[in-house]
């Protein structure tokens, strides 16, 4: 099976020719067990997400808050395995029909291989990854390895990222680009909504590509407000949160479910 990257491409034109932005979310694999997680990336797609992120757990996550890395000990404690992540892919593809992407830092990828990483994730249906701590000039081998199977290469920017910056890594990426923003931490919530939206139209300028935000949305209210000027809206803390607050995992599950309904909504809601 080659990857589906043209299942990607084909989700994010089906929500542009719809007026929205598209739900995106991000679940960590192996949390709270293998099989529980699977459930939960079902349970995102069944509420209304677009598009899935299996996160991979990683002991040194340097981009991601404490609640992402809280699940991320809870899945490494548990023995995951890359083959866990490849399988959360492959069930979640496969009972939906839809796209799933795998989140990860390098250092994983490049002790487990490049081309046994793409070729396992391609097979499992794996629609590409994002590498947000992969610089674009070091990306040459991992993006020859994905052309070959059909993966798309979702890079990361910043507000802090320069135009230039911005133009160098949207040449190099597919798929989409993964605009990082902060909500709540840096300034007043109207300050960093208007940072990210400064963000989305410098990076378009430079590109036709898709660009989704991933901002600390939580609920339908901040996710229709991303929507207005994102082409998609990628929620993650948010759905771990409701994992890691359920009493058990069937709990759990259902509280994905639920909250991407409600943000499901909220992408939908008109556009001014």
């Amino acid at each position: 099976m080659s990857g589906n990257i043209e299942l990607l491409n084909t989700a994010l034109a089906g929500t542009k020719a719809e007026g929205r932005a598209a739900l995106i979310a991000y679940l960590p694999a192996g949390f709270p067990s293998v099989d529980g997680g699977i459930d939960a990336v079902k349970a995102a797609f069944e509420g209304g997400a677009d598009i899935v992120e299996v996160g991979l757990p990683y002991s040194d996550p340097v981009l991601d808050g404490p609640v992402i890395q809280t699940a991320d000990d809870i899945a490494l404690k548990n023995g995951l395995k890359i083959a866990d992540v490849m399988r959360t892919v492959r069930e979640a593809h496969e009972a939906t029909g839809k796209p799933v992407l795998v989140m990860t830092y390098w250092n994983p990828i490049d002790r487990y291989g490049v081309e046994r990483f793409t070729a396992e994730l391609a097979e499992a249906g794996g629609a590409g990854c994002i590498l947000p701590d992969l610089p674009v000039q070091e990306s040459a081998l991992w993006r020859e390895h994905a052309a070959k199977h059909d993966l798309a290469t979702v890079f990361v920017v910043a507000p802090s990222s320069k135009d230039a910056r911005l133009k160098e890594i949207t040449a190099a990426g597919s798929g989409f680009v993964y605009a990082a923003s902060l909500m709540g931490v840096t300034g007043t919530r109207e300050s960093v909504g208007e940072a990210a939206e400064d963000l989305v139209q410098r990076t378009k300028a430079t590109t036709d590509l898709p660009v989704c935000v991933g901002l600390g949305v939580s609920n339908r209210e901040q996710a229709a407000e991303v929507a207005q000027f994102a082409d998609g809206v990628i929620v993650g803390s948010a759905f771990v949160k409701a994992m890691l607050d359920a009493p058990d995992e069937a709990a759990g599950v259902a509280a994905v479910r639920r909250l991407a309904g409600e943000l499901a909504e909220g992408v939908r809601a008109k556009r001014s």
